[in-house]
Formats: C-alpha cells, structure tokens, sequence
C-alpha cells in the first residue's frame, strides 16, 4: 500500500491524466467537443491508467504548486497538439465541402448536429461522415492512442521541455492541409464555374430566362452530377488524408522529442 502511494506517483498520473483530457475532448474523433458526457470520462480514465502503468508508474519527485501547474499546462498543450492534427486533416474536407456547398448555394442548408448544437452545412457534413467512416475503417483512432502512448517517450512527464517548434509545425501543417482541401474540391468546382459561364452566355443570348430560377437549379444539378461523377475518386483522395494525418502525427511526435 506503502508503495502504490509512494511520493510523486499520484502527481505523476495527474499528468498523464491532464494529456489524456486534452486529446481525447480535443479530438474529433474520439472527444468531438470540450462537453464531458459519460464515456469521455470512461475513456480518459482507462486510457491514462494503461498508459500509466505501462510506463512503469513513474513518479516525478516532489514540485511547488506553481511547477506543477507548468507542468500540467505543458501536458495540456502536448495533447491539444496531437488532436489539432487530426482537426487539421478534417480541415482539408471541410474547405472542400464548404467551396462546393458554397458554388451550389447548398450552403443556405444545415444541418444541426444534436450533441454539441454546431450548425454544418450538408455537403460538409456528408464529405465528414464520409471521411469519419473511413478513417474508423483504417483503425485512425487506434493511430491517435498509439500516438499518445508515443507522446509519453519522446516527451515524458516531469520534465518543462521546449515546445518551440510547434507553432512552425502546426503554420506548416495547417498550410499544406488546406491546400489539400482545394486540390479535393478542384474539379467539382471546375465543372461548376463551366455552369456558371454556360448560364451568363444563355442569359446574353436568350434574355427572356429567369436567370435565377434556371442558373440555381442548373448549378444544383451539375453539382449533384459531378458528386456522383467523381465519386470513384473519393477512396484515392481519402487516401492521400490519411497518409497526411499519419505522416502529421509522426511530425508532431517529431517536434515534441526531446
């Protein structure tokens, strides 16, 4: 008994428990949302004790208040880290789907998520479960655990290392992911901007058309066609995310050693 409540075991897991909270309320897929609802709160509590215990129940000496408090802000942005790469690789299908709903004007139509009250629009929220879907069929969350089970060696607890390089890493992941959603997005909307000037020719030759009426039900058509047109290309382009996701994990595991 003697040894389980040892001097700095309790503190330790506090640490571990601090990282553990921020990414699992973080993330997309495993928190969705900072709302603690029951199996977060299971969730967190296995995940920091298994991770804890593998780890050999370290211990991290005794510290004044205001280092431990240090301490748990730093464990707090290490976790928040991890789940901004997963919020990120979801960027690039959100700016996909927001450009798309937006050239349909889709985008008048939401559809309000119960849970945490957000309003997204449909073609956004159908590229998302679609993405969601995929990377719970490829085990994504298994690489989210995995990486925080990493986090814990290239980063252990106890120790105020530097995290300098995170704000370069998440400009640069953040730039290369958004870049990603418009690449995702590409030719839907080029088929879209061919509808666009296909109406304003038929509006120059034809002045009589109700330009609104026919160029909304026009674009909604072509852009529900080149959805279904395109549609073999999601797997290849769900893909490529998943590849950015594992291979932003790793850099930011990267950035994190110490």
């Amino acid at each position: 008994m003697n040894d389980l409540l040892s001097p700095g075991l309790i503190e330790g897991f506090g640490l571990y428990l601090v990282r553990t909270s921020a990414l699992v309320l973080a993330a997309p897929l495993l928190g969705d949302g900072a709302v603690f609802q029951g199996y977060k709160i299971g969730l967190v509590g296995v995940l920091s004790v298994m991770l804890f215990a593998a780890a050999g129940a370290p211990a991290i000496g005794d510290v004044e208040t205001f280092d431990y408090a240090l301490l748990a802000a730093r464990e707090v942005v290490i976790g928040l880290s991890l789940a901004f790469v997963l919020h990120t690789v979801m960027l690039a299908v959100r700016v996909a789907g927001e450009l798309i709903g937006h050239e349909m004007a889709f985008n008048m139509s939401n559809v309000v998520d119960p849970s945490t009250g957000i309003s997204t629009p449909l073609v956004t929220h159908m590229y998302e479960t679609l993405f969601l879907l995929t990377l719970l069929a490829a085990d994504g969350h298994h690489w989210a655990i995995r990486a925080l089970a990493e986090s814990y060696e290239r980063a252990p607890i106890g120790h105020l290392g530097s995290v300098e390089g995170l704000p370069s890493f998440a400009l640069g992941l953040f730039s290369q992911l958004f870049a990603a959603g418009l690449t995702f997005a590409a030719p839907i909307l080029v088929l879209l901007m061919l509808v666009t000037l296909l109406v304003g020719l038929l509006t120059r030759a034809v002045p009589q058309i109700n330009v609104l009426e026919f160029g909304f039900n026009l674009r909604v058509a072509a852009g529900l066609g080149g959805m279904l047109l395109f549609a073999p290309f999601l797997a290849p382009a769900m893909d490529v995310l998943l590849g950015h996701l594992m291979d932003g994990l790793e850099a930011g595991l990267n950035t994190l050693e110490v």
